[in-house]
Order: structure tokens, then sequence, then C-alpha cells
């Protein structure tokens, strides 16, 4: 299923942030959303979600039309969100954050089978207390938990900021599993070597806008547009 965004336009009360933003996700295809601090791409995945509200144009996936949901609406088309700072539910068990992550789809046993399969770390850990997990655990947590809604799109805002090697290299894994599986990924990304490893498809933001999409079979490391659109 095709998210499909055009004309987006939202912000914080007087202050607008998004200015006409056109975007398109496609499933099977990880897009990778990059630009300097402060030009938007978080507001944008909040937009996306309806934690935000759009003054002007158009949300769709496969059609459908999400602006104008409320944001508890939004993940039952099938958006799931996994914000920076992971906002897990820190006294509960890994367990019973995976069983919020599910209420959408009523815990369906298999689908928390294949979540756990994806993150086998979190099989072993799932009477644990989610707020004593590592760093890297409880970002596969919040990636776990936005899988139980067995999403149709993936938001992810900078899911391996501030992680060891190794755990970047897991979490890169279950993207592109979940890339294989049909899945469609809106990856906010700042590092350029995740960027090449992963994306299909690269937009560069500015000002609130979409300044340029470009394949991301044509990037190399010491591409213009990433000095151009990122500082780097």
């Amino acid at each position: 299923m095709a998210l499909d965004v055009q004309g987006l336009t939202a912000g914080y009360g007087p202050v607008t942030v998004l200015r006409g933003v056109d975007f398109r996700a496609e499933p099977g295809r990880i897009t990778c959303l990059m630009g300097r601090n402060g030009v938007g791409k978080s507001t944008f995945l909040k937009a996306l979600m309806g934690l935000l509200p759009a003054t002007a144009g158009t949300i769709s996936l496969n059609g459908q039309p999400l602006h104008g949901l409320p944001a508890h609406q939004v993940p039952r088309c099938g958006l799931a969100f996994v914000p920076q700072g992971r906002r897990l539910f820190g006294p509960l068990t890994v367990a019973e954050n995976l069983a919020v992550g599910g209420l959408v789809r009523r815990n369906d046993p298999a689908r928390l089978d294949e979540v756990l399969t994806l993150f086998p770390r979190l099989r072993d850990r799932l009477g644990q207390v989610a707020g004593t997990l590592s760093g890297g655990e409880q970002q596969m947590l919040a990636i776990a938990r936005a899988l139980c809604l067995e999403p149709k799109v993936l938001l992810l805002d900078e899911p391996t900021e501030g992680l060891q090697p190794s755990i970047i290299a897991l979490i890169q894994d279950a993207i592109v599993t979940l890339k294989g599986q049909g899945v469609a990924v809106v990856l906010v990304e700042q590092r350029v070597d995740s960027v090449l490893k992963l994306a299909d498809r690269v937009a560069f933001m500015v000002a609130g806008r979409i300044a340029e999409t470009r394949d991301a079979a044509g990037l190399v490391a010491g591409d213009p547009a990433f000095r151009t659109y990122v500082g780097v």
C-alpha cells in the first residue's frame, strides 16, 4: 500500500513548519528522509500520524484519506510510528509493552511470535521491566511494539541514534527484513553510510519542503546533495 502526501502544511499553533510537502512511500521500499536539524523531519512524521493537524493538503494510504482523522484512528489504518526517545512504558515489562502495541490487532499470538523472531533478544526478556533494558534493547522494543500493529507503513525517526555498531546492524537487518515483507519504511536518518546501505529513495528536506528526491542507487558518499542538504 503506497502512502501519498500532497501539499501537506502543518505546524505548532501560529508557527508553520511544513509548507506544502509532497511525498510518496511505496510498499517494499525504504525511503530515507534527510535534512539539517530544524527543517521539519520529525514534524512531518508527527503530522502523518495525526499528532499535529494538517492545515492544508492530503495524506492517503492506498487511496484512503488519513488527514483529519483523530490520532488514535491512524494506526488502525496501517501506520506505525517509532519516535525519537522511544517513549516506552518504563515501569511495564517487555511483554506488557508489546501487549499495548498489539491492542489494535487484539494481540494476535502469531503476530507476536513473528515480532519476537525478528528481535529474538526480546524473547528472553519478556518478564523484564522495560526501563531496565539497555538503550539498544529499548530501541528494539520500541520498534517491536510498533510492529505488533502489523503496519503497512512504518515511520522511524533516527532509530539507531546513539547506539553501538552491533545493535545498529541488528536494527538495520530488521528494517531490510520488513522491506522484504512488503512494508513501506520511512526512515529519518542523518548518517550517510546508513542511508546508502538501506535506502531505495532519498528525500531531502529544506525549510519544511521536500527540495529533491533521488534514487539511492545514483548516490555516493561524496555526492554534492549530502553537502547541500545535510551539511556533510
